[in-house]
């Protein structure tokens, strides 16, 4: 007898035109028949996690490199377990699904004492919880329930940003038709009379303008403009940057490209080619705290053009009703008609390695420098990890995932877990401090039982580094429990066939780093490194928190 099409698989089915192949989560049992069907899924795999909060960091690492993901968890512990990791990806615009799986509609309507409730007969607690962090919720009901998957993951997918859908375990088993045609998320057509206010009006800024200068943001590669961008730098060549969120959308190789832009703690070189431009075009630019070292940047609002998703700036003047597509074709299609911008055949240069020594933070990102290959998908936690990795230059095709708007320390390690799923041939390097690796490091076994292959880089500096650069270096809230990290990957896999070192010098991080490079199994080297040494971008943004904290 042929199974029933059920609410279950028509959300599967939904899921998979999104490019969503793997869903990750945590079992409960208002989840578990809903599980059955993602095991029985002709694409979706299951992808479990050591717990929620890592499975929702998990699926943003994926979402990043997949363009979606999914994260399943049950009603009330579970969903509250992940809004952490859900909430960095709103605030960091990563399109993600979180389904919860809810007690049967009938419990809900006699209002029972069930568990994983608040004992009050109130189902709605938690979905107000995640309402300020989703672009769209939706409560799942036998007559709402196919037009609310559409809706939510059609916004979701419009918004770059999370979605929330309650599914109660029988509305999941109702029988429902199968979808006549693939999801799709049309892109609203500009407004006619905005978009021609913003050409003329960007005319009037650019004409007779010659040096100008280019700033994209992360902005920019959510909403897919990076093969876009790339094409018309690597036909123009003009000065230009990115911010240490879109870090990786550029090809850092390419001439033109002048740095990670960071404000007043930029290079001297970065911040002259793009802050004294005649006119500065700023695509999808994010202006925080921590990658501006304390909103040091000066980009004149007179003389810069900037265009976010779904509105674009010209001077003091704002346009509305135009995407960001049609914001790019419209100013690129300007600038043939404007007298040519001056290009740059400079490029950012990489730091030279020093081949011996005992290990400074300087000494660890050359070295790492010279070992990075085409490809790599490179991950920095919040601290020290995130902003040496801003000094890098990339090789081509290499990616970056940091967090520093949300800034959640830990996040990064599940976060490579995710990336790895849904990149398995590409290489996964992680930078995590040794506090950041505390909170999450439970994942370290999924990777070992996926058999993935990440080259981790535990930086071993005796606790937060980056609280004591801002407040209290030797007070004792900012120490860790020391802990032996390279027999840990045994403890959390029968099966282990990890590689294990500790290094202390330049030479043994460069021997080990020839050794892992082979990819063939996953590798953690234990990065013995000052207690008090940090990258210079960091040293100038702890100082701008450590004066805006004190009210300075």
């Amino acid at each position: 007898m042929t199974a029933s099409y059920t609410v279950a698989d028509y959300l599967l089915d939904r899921l998979a035109d999104c490019g969503v192949d793997h869903l990750f989560g945590v079992p409960g049992d208002y989840n578990l028949q809903f599980l059955d069907h993602v095991i029985a899924h002709r694409t979706l795999r299951w992808v479990g996690c050591t717990n929620e909060l890592n499975a929702a960091y998990a699926a943003d690492g994926y979402a990043r490199m997949q363009g979606c993901g999914a994260l399943l968890t049950t009603y009330g512990v579970g969903e509250i377990s992940a809004l952490n990791g859900v909430a960095g990806s709103f605030a960091e615009y990563v399109p993600l699904l979180h389904i919860v799986g809810a007690p049967c509609t009938g419990a809900q309507q006699r209002r029972e004492c069930l568990h994983h409730t608040l004992g009050d007969g109130d189902f709605d607690h938690f979905r107000q919880m995640s309402a300020p962090i989703s672009v769209a919720q939706g409560v799942l009901t036998a007559r709402n329930a196919c037009q609310e998957i559409d809706r939510v993951l059609q916004a979701v997918i419009q918004q770059r940003r999370p979605g929330y859908l309650l599914l109660p375990a029988d509305v999941a088993a109702l029988t429902t038709s199968r979808p006549v045609n693939a999801l799709s998320a049309a892109v609203a057509e500009p407004d006619p009379a905005q978009l021609s206010a913003f050409v003329d009006c960007a005319r009037k800024l650019l004409e007779g303008r010659q040096r100008v200068s280019l700033l994209a943001d992360v902005l920019a590669l959510r909403f897919g403009l990076q093969p876009m961008l790339n094409q018309w730098m690597a036909a123009r060549p003009i000065p230009h940057a990115t911010l240490l969120m879109g870090k990786g959308l550029f090809n850092e190789q390419q001439p033109g490209f002048v740095g990670t832009y960071s404000g007043g703690a930029s290079l001297p070189q970065t911040r002259e080619a793009i802050e004294d431009a005649e006119a500065i075009l700023c695509i999808g630019t994010c202006f925080t705290d921590t990658i501006t070292a304390g909103f040091t940047h000066r980009i004149a609002v007179e003389k810069s053009i900037e265009i976010q998703p779904f509105a674009a700036r010209v001077g003091q003047r704002w346009f509305s009703g135009i995407g960001m597509l049609s914001a790019m074709k419209a100013l690129m299609t300007l600038s043939d008609t404007l007298v040519p911008w001056q290009t740059s055949p400079l490029r950012a240069s990489a730091p030279v390695a020093q081949e011996s020594g005992a290990l400074t933070q300087r000494r660890f990102w050359q070295t790492l420098q010279k070992h990075l290959q085409p490809h790599d998908i490179l991950l920095g936690d919040q601290g020290t990890a995130a902003f040496g990795i801003a000094a890098l230059t990339l090789p081509v095709g290499a990616s970056v995932i940091v967090q520093p708007l949300w800034g959640s320390i830990g996040f990064t390690l599940p976060a490579a877990f995710g990336a790895q799923t849904a990149r398995p041939k590409r290489r996964v390097v992680l930078v995590v401090g040794d506090g950041a690796a505390q909170l999450t490091v439970q994942e370290l076994s999924s990777m070992l039982r996926d058999d993935q292959r990440p080259l981790i880089l535990l930086l071993n500096n005796e606790g937060y580094t980056v609280e004591r650069a801002i407040h209290g270096p030797e007070q004792r809230y900012n120490d860790i429990s020391l802990w032996n990290w390279t027999q840990l990957p045994q403890a959390l896999n029968l099966d282990c066939q990890a590689e294990c070192a500790k290094v202390s010098n330049v030479t043994q991080l460069n021997d080990a780093l020839t050794r892992a490079a082979h990819g063939d199994r996953l590798t953690l080297l234990e990065v013995m490194l000052p207690k008090m040494d940090i990258p210079p971008l960091l040293k100038a943004v702890t100082d701008a928190l450590e004066a805006r904290n004190s009210g300075r």
